[in-house]
């Protein structure tokens, strides 16, 4: 595994909506250029970009139009060769999105792919024999294109209907179905060929490495997904002949599954067995104050998935992302300190989710965007200053991408820098705690030690060598008893919320901790 990963700090950017550059409304490559002496002093060491290919951009630019040239109102391939570059000048690493289970109904592949006449392409994608057809019960395909091509024949679609599933073959093909082809077909092999040379010509550009959308769904009809499993075992194979150091991280919510398939990282997803939304966005989450939350089922996922893996690869507990309500409608600003005290804590590698730093809001309401639908709100651009359009863009208001939220002049980077209580302060300083403290490594080992249904607190240890480091995590609004004892010896490296220093810790009659309602501490036991 690449060392850098081992005390990496993630930093996601949505393009569009980071900053733009030259005034037309939409985030830019050399917009996020221009930022990153914010992102470095935040603490963060990388960054992973969202899809910046061209594209129509029918969904966010996870429908790809031609995956070897950045999308025109990005920038250009040049740009993207300059941002790794000047990324790893810093001693920064860049992870570009990679979608390999669909392109764009108007890529050239699908394009000559749907010509009557057979061609290098007409095994590209999951096509049946007849137009009429349909994927009825076939597992991991979402949708249909039917109609409107010479071929005779109805496309597999993954999500939207302008997204054609590629073929990578069936697990199980249906000896009825002929059209369902075996994993090691001539079709199938040609897709993993043509998406190795899109891994070739990025890493030939400077980028470190990949996340990758959707890695679970590639071939069809594998329930216990051992063939996906074997198919990316082999593109971890051909990375570690031609690029040992290139990073593979998976949108799979099974890490069990995905690290053994040669990833080096796994997100914890809104989908999925992992029980992630139970921490921040159910209906009662557990870093709530409102003390009915849960995240029993979490860890118990969360500590066989760490057993299965072995220690292997890291998963990763991320603040959001592009396709979640953002943290802020859920939990306010004293309640997020509290939940970022618990992401800055865990093992695995920290993903940032850009804004979520500075507590932005949810933006209700907002027309869909590039297929955002509701996802569109967690999508809104960057509030940087007091500035006009808070500091993204010089265009005109009307004119931006996707509209801001309300709140930008009081929620932003100039506000929150400034206020010492602040949101972006508190992750600041957990972010710099985690670099400095080889126990909150994202290796560092874990030990769960307190935590009952439907209970408070959460109390769980760091190790490192012989740096040992408590976590206590009072989310609710009520004192709690920690039944954990706290060495003579300690000191109290972190606080928040109702955990203003270490006599704020009381001891009760028992001789148990009083921990204080709404709280977070770090203590370094001795």
């Amino acid at each position: 595994m690449s060392k850098w990963l081992n005390d990496a700090i993630f930093y996601e950017i949505y393009p569009q909506s980071f900053c733009d550059s030259n005034g037309d409304g939409i985030g830019d490559l050399p917009g996020i250029l221009s930022r990153l002496d914010y992102i470095q002093d935040l603490g963060c060491n990388a960054i992973w970009l969202n899809p910046c290919f061209d594209s129509p951009f029918v969904d966010a630019g996870y429908d790809v139009r031609d995956y070897f040239r950045i999308a025109p109102w990005y920038g250009t391939n040049e740009d993207l060769k300059n941002l790794a570059s000047e990324l790893h000048r810093r001693g920064m690493h860049l992870l570009l999105d990679l979608v390999p289970g669909h392109t764009s109904d108007t890529c050239r592949w699908f394009v000559e792919s749907a010509r009557a006449e057979k061609n290098e392409y007409t095994d590209r994608y999951v096509w049946t024999n007849s137009v009429w057809d349909s994927f009825e019960g076939v597992s991991q395909i979402m949708g249909v294109i039917r109609g409107g091509t010479e071929r005779n024949g109805a496309c597999a679609a993954n999500f939207f209907n302008a997204q054609p599933a590629l073929n990578y073959g069936f697990a199980g093909p249906d000896p009825e179905k002929p059209w369902q082809q075996p994993v090691d077909a001539p079709g199938p092999m040609a897709t993993r060929a043509a998406i190795k040379d899109v891994m070739r010509f990025w890493l030939g550009l400077g980028v470190d490495g990949f996340r990758v959308d959707m890695a679970g769904s590639l071939v069809k009809s594998d329930p216990g997904q051992q063939e996906t499993i074997r198919l990316w075992q082999d593109f971890r194979a051909f990375l570690d002949q031609e690029y040992p150091e290139a990073v593979l991280v998976s949108e799979w919510g099974q890490p069990d599954r995905s690290l053994l398939a040669g990833f080096h990282m796994d997100f914890l997803l809104h989908f999925g067995p992992s029980h992630y939304l139970d921490l921040f966005r159910v209906e009662h989450p557990y870093f709530s104050r409102e003390g009915k939350g849960d995240c029993r089922t979490f860890f118990d996922i969360y500590l066989h998935n760490r057993e299965l893996t072995g220690g292997k690869g890291l998963i990763c507990i991320p603040s959001g992302n592009h396709d979640m309500i953002r943290l802020a409608p859920k939990l306010d600003d004293e309640e997020l300190k509290i939940a970022f005290a618990f992401l800055y804590s865990m093992p695995g590698v920290p993903f940032l989710y850009y804004g979520d730093e500075i507590g932005e809001r949810y933006v209700e309401g907002l027309a869909s965007v590039e297929g955002g639908y509701e996802r569109t709100g967690s999508r809104s651009p960057m509030a940087w200053d007091h500035t006009t359009n808070a500091g993204f863009s010089s265009a005109p208001k009307e004119d931006l991408y996707i509209a801001q939220g309300p709140t930008v002049d009081t929620v932003n980077v100039e506000t929150e820098q400034s206020d010492p209580n602040s949101v972006w302060n508190a992750v600041h300083a957990l972010i710099a705690l985690r670099k400095e403290h080889p126990a909150l490594g994202n290796e560092a080992d874990f030990q769960l030690l307190e935590l009952q249904d439907h209970s408070y607190p959460l109390v769980y240890e760091r190790k490192a060598g012989s740096e040992r480091i408590l976590v206590v995590l009072n989310p609710s609004g009520q004192e709690a008893v920690m039944e954990t004892a706290l060495p003579a010896s300690h000191t109290l490296l972190y606080a928040a919320g109702g955990m203003k220093g270490q006599q704020d810790f009381a001891g009760n009659a028992s001789g148990k901790c009083l921990v204080p309602p709404a709280s977070a501490a770090l203590f370094v036991l001795s």
